[in-house]
């Protein structure tokens, strides 16, 4: 064989491995992230593409601005508190990769040259996420510091990899081959990995399925039946090489194969994950992962149809259903075709029918139908479960206002309320939807008589300025406030009110009826917020009043300390400040404050305050 043909086995070797390769897309390049012994961590590299799609932005060139904006402003503070945490820094060509000491060792890698510009990739669950984290805002900073080497060293990273890659291209089979034996000798889980490829490209079935069980079993990480947080990663990382497998399975025209052994392994995981602390969501990847492999191998394979629904519901809504593979019967679509999606529906029809208010039975119900069109197929499965607060009813009528059957959906809204029987515990949000679709269609007084039953069962703040609302568009507010108020009034008599003041104020605060709250809360008492609020609204026409009110308020902060505090007790001295003024007393004003300069003076804050508001 040729050198060059030997090198082309490589690079697919590698490409299981790797999933993209440093040097480039060079067979070389290839071969040589092989024989250094793969030096950025395969995890590094399962996360790398899918943070750069969303960690990139249009910018060229290392900079400190570009970190910054890439990172935000939180994460680029946060990375300069780790630049003693960098180690490991190796500069190529194009890229740039190190190791950064956090909470744990994270591999990160700078690429300085792709398609949109300055990028990154970093295995902490932040950079997992396609965030530019604040590691590699950390490893950016440390190489800028350093930028003066920078165009020297990735000048002879360049001649490294060009003077490997003519070496390599030199050898023989035979001297090619005996490098890389010497390098399998060297690194077991390179062998393992090769292994592994070597017996899916060959159709080896029983070597992959017993090596894929081999690499979920938790055993060899577990300590007492159960792998801690800190050995997940490593959990992670060989169950993602056994979903590679099966991936590969596929590749090699083994698809029926694969699905068979994608099966398997998806009880395998979630069995698994059972005795295995995945706080950061390793597992889900690869979960995830494991459920692409099984929708690819299904595409290439083309299995029964009816039997893929069958399986497809049993996992989804059976006791297989793990929650880390995540299978969508919609999906298979295409590999189901008409046939199969019939089964589907039948099978899910019934399996609804058996457990109407199961979630996962009335959510997939639920997207078939709609995937179907069939309107009412989606209100009966929603009718079967209707919740007794009219929730139900309002996702029914949005539904039909969707399909464009306004009528059925106001039925369906005014059944929702009817069906209720409480107001005081019916979903708002249905009243206010049928209080638009009344206000839509003329229908003002019905608009007006909701609200106000609303408002006499649920007598607050909000229903009160919704009653006025509707009535002052219906032109009726002047007789609905007097039965409002009486209802308030009432109310705030029996002391119907805690922690908030009677509504009753707020209600006349809201219309700005100042004489008249004034004459409730001196009645009645109020909340302090109450009081705040009718003291700044009568202060133009009732200083005086006003006045108390701010001096009662501000005497117990005097007592107090903390910004916070501060900062109320600044405000309050400015309404003192303006009340006097209007008083004509100013010389009252100035004892007052000089008291409380006096008797607070070591508390530099507060007079800091005080100073920039000139009291």
């Amino acid at each position: 064989m040729p050198p060059q043909l030997a090198l082309a086995a490589l690079a697919r070797g590698v490409s299981a491995v790797r999933g993209s390769p440093r040097y480039g897309h060079s067979l070389c390049g290839n071969s040589v992230d092989l024989l250094i012994g793969l030096t950025v961590s395969p995890k590094l590299a399962a996360v790398r593409d899918s943070s750069r799609s969303r960690a990139t932005e249009t910018m060229r060139g290392l900079t400190e601005t570009n970190l910054k904006m890439l990172a935000g402003v939180r994460s680029f503070e946060r990375g300069r508190g780790y630049l003693d945490a960098v180690s490991g820094v190796e500069v190529g060509d194009g890229w740039i990769t190190a190791s950064v000491h956090g909470t744990e060792r994270y591999e990160v890698e700078l690429s300085l040259e792709g398609a949109g510009g300055l990028s990154g990739a970093c295995d902490c669950p932040y950079g997992r996420e396609g965030n530019f984290c604040k590691h590699l805002v950390a490893l950016g900073l440390t190489v800028l510091a350093r930028s003066e080497s920078l165009t020297r060293q990735r000048k002879a990273a360049r001649d490294r990899a060009q003077h490997l890659e003519a070496w390599l291209t030199a050898l023989s089979k035979d001297e090619l081959l005996a490098v890389m034996r010497e390098q399998l000798g060297e690194d077991r889980k390179l062998r393992h990995r090769l292994e592994l490829r070597a017996a899916s490209d060959r159709g080896d079935l029983a070597a992959v399925g017993a090596r894929v069980r081999e690499l979920l079993d938790v055993g060899s990480l577990a300590q007492y039946g159960y792998v801690e947080y800190a050995d997940a990663r490593a959990y992670a990382d060989q169950a993602g090489q056994a979903v590679s497998a099966i991936g590969a399975l596929t590749g090699s025209g083994r698809a029926a194969d694969a699905v068979v052994l994608a099966r398997e392994a998806m009880n395998l995981l979630a069995q698994a994950a059972e005795s295995v602390d995945d706080s950061d969501g390793w597992l889900g990847q690869v979960g995830a992962d494991l459920a692409d492999a099984h929708l690819d191998a299904c595409r290439a394979a083309r299995p029964d149809p009816g039997e893929l629904a069958g399986w497809l519901i049993g996992h989804v809504l059976g006791e297989a259903d793990d929650g880390f593979t995540d299978i969508d019967p919609l999906d298979y679509e295409d590999v189901l075709g008409a046939a199969g999606m019939a089964a589907l529906r039948k099978l899910a029809i019934e399996a609804w029918q058996g457990n109407r208010r199961g979630w996962a039975e009335k959510d997939l119900m639920e997207r078939l139908a709609k995937k179907g069109g069939d309107v009412d197929a989606v209100i009966a499965v929603h009718a079967a479960d209707l919740a007794p607060d009219g929730h139900t009813h309002l996702v029914i009528a949005r539904e039909l206002d969707l399909a464009r059957r306004p009528g059925d959906a106001l039925n369906w809204a005014e059944r929702g309320v009817r069906e209720a029987g409480d107001l005081a515990a019916v979903d708002t949000a249905l009243v206010d939807h049928l209080c638009d679709r009344y206000t839509q269609a003329g229908r003002l007084a019905d608009a007006v008589a909701l609200r106000r039953d609303h408002f006499g069962a649920r007598r607050t703040l909000l229903t009160y300025q919704q009653l006025r609302a509707a009535a002052r568009a219906a032109d009726c507010w002047s007789a609905e406030r007097e039965g409002a108020l009486a209802l308030l009034r009432a109310d705030a008599g029996r002391r119907q009110w805690r922690y908030g003041g009677p509504v009753l104020v707020d209600a006349l605060l809201d219309d700005k009826d100042v004489d008249a709250a004034w004459q409730v809360v001196i009645e009645t008492g109020a909340h302090d917020r109450q009081w705040l609020a009718l003291a700044d609204q009568a202060r133009a026409t009732r200083p005086a009043d006003a006045l108390g009110v701010y001096l009662r308020l501000a005497e117990p902060l005097t007592g107090q300390t903390g910004n916070a505090v501060y900062e109320q007790l600044v405000s309050l001295l400015l309404s003192i400040r303006d009340c006097h003024r209007r008083l004509g007393s100013p010389e009252e004003l100035t004892a007052y404050v000089t008291a409380l300069r006096t008797a607070h003076k070591r508390k530099r804050n507060l007079m800091r305050l005080m100073d920039e508001h000139g009291l």
